[in-house]
């Protein structure tokens, strides 16, 4: 029996990371057609890409008193349901679906970017790296078949783009349900901050820890990297030369290789507790990334494969940080709460000011921004991912 109440908790778990990037990556391949079709110029499509890290950041910071009081299982139920809503509701021809469905995709998938480690934590105290590595592979697949697919559905479909954004309604409501009836099911909400040898967790407030502040600067560069070449990659490739439908599915790969890695980087993190070294090697991976894209555009392929590394480890490690330096589920919700109300903050930057560059001046600097941001996650992690736990106060 309780085999499979682990397993169950498992997989509603995996479930819940498919839903949680796709409906915002499937975004960038289609930028162009949305702009066409409503409008738009480089710099609001810039703040469109940008409007579910603004989410995100909105959205993590007010969920984690909800989950304490009502629980994990139900704030994450009405989560998913809002998020199928969403996803429908921005594919809509009406005025402002577009807008508001995307704002409230991501204020929704909030719930499972933060809740999600305190959920590892609490049920999976042993493997969080490896609970994490594969929650990341599962989002990151999803959300890279949803980037792949986008251009060839909306081929199929005359050219439009509602369809393929609407579609993904149909991934996301089965696993609503799923939580939903999750959530009936548990007679009481389920404590996020009680360790298992029922000793009392001291109140703390991240906010005023140097430590924790680190590990959300760390969070938010890893994020705005990612999310800058999530929505304007495709934009950048074309500029290059490339074919679009090519630049779309070297999103894919962005993706693909970037979860592979992260698979790859949890047996390298298992039992270590300095990571830095790690840390740094894996943020020159993106720095070396865009110099190569920026000087050599005929290797592109290569060149995102070697910024995948980079990103794919990069949200890995962030992840596991939220567990491995804070003592019980209760910091972790908090410590994410904060890292991911921070860090999508900084996030929501990235997207909005590469497409004001790229709009303006020329799409190769927007290369020369993400470097930039690579570095700026370089000289952060040297504090984020030391030894130690983070000692709010």
């Amino acid at each position: 029996m309780r085999g499979r109440r682990v397993a169950g908790t498992v997989l509603a778990v995996l479930l819940l990371a498919a839903c949680l990037r796709a409906p915002v990556t499937s975004v960038g391949p289609l930028l162009e057609r949305v702009g066409e079709e409503t409008g738009l110029g480089a710099s609001a499509l810039g703040l469109l890409g940008a409007l579910p890290v603004i989410g995100f950041g909105v959205g993590s910071a007010l969920v984690h008193r909800p989950a304490q009081r009502y629980g994990l299982e139900r704030v994450l139920a009405l989560a998913l349901v809002v998020l199928a809503g969403a996803v429908v509701l921005r594919s809509l021809p009406l005025a402002g679906a577009l807008w508001v469905g995307t704002a409230l995709i991501g204020t929704a998938a909030a719930a499972g970017n933060v809740l999600a480690p305190a959920v590892i934590k609490r049920d999976h105290p042993g493997a969080i790296v490896l609970l994490t590595a594969c929650f990341t592979a599962v989002m990151t697949v999803t959300a890279a078949t949803a980037s792949g697919l986008a251009v060839p559905v909306s081929d199929a479909w005359g050219g439009g783009w509602r369809l393929p954004l609407g579609a993904l309604a149909a991934l996301v409501a089965p696993v609503a349900l799923l939580w939903v009836v999750r959530a009936a099911r548990s007679p009481a909400p389920l404590p996020v901050a009680a360790p298992r040898d029922g000793a009392p967790v001291r109140a703390v407030t991240m906010w005023r820890s140097p430590s924790a502040w680190a590990v959300s600067a760390f969070m938010g560069l890893q994020s705005a990297v990612f999310f800058t070449l999530a929505t304007w990659l495709p934009t950048v490739e074309v500029s290059l030369g490339l074919d679009a439908r090519a630049a779309g599915w070297h999103l894919f790969v962005l993706q693909l290789v970037g979860m592979l890695a992260g698979l790859v980087l949890s047996t390298h993190m298992r039992g270590r507790s300095d990571l830095r070294g790690t840390g740094v090697v894996i943020s020159l991976c993106i720095v070396a990334a865009m110099a190569g894209l920026a000087l050599a555009p005929g290797l592109a392929l290569a060149w995102v494969a070697l910024a995948a590394v980079g990103t794919g480890s990069s949200l890995v490690l962030a992840l596991s940080l939220l567990g491995l330096r804070t003592a019980h589920a209760g910091h972790t919700a908090q410590l994410s709460s904060m890292a991911q109300t921070v860090g999508y903050a900084i996030a929501a930057c990235g997207p909005l000011l590469a497409g004001w560059v790229g709009g303006t001046f020329s799409w190769d600097l927007v290369l020369l921004l993400v470097g930039a941001l690579g570095v700026a996650q370089l000289v952060l992690v040297l504090r984020a991912a030391r030894p130690g736990l983070v000692m709010g106060r």
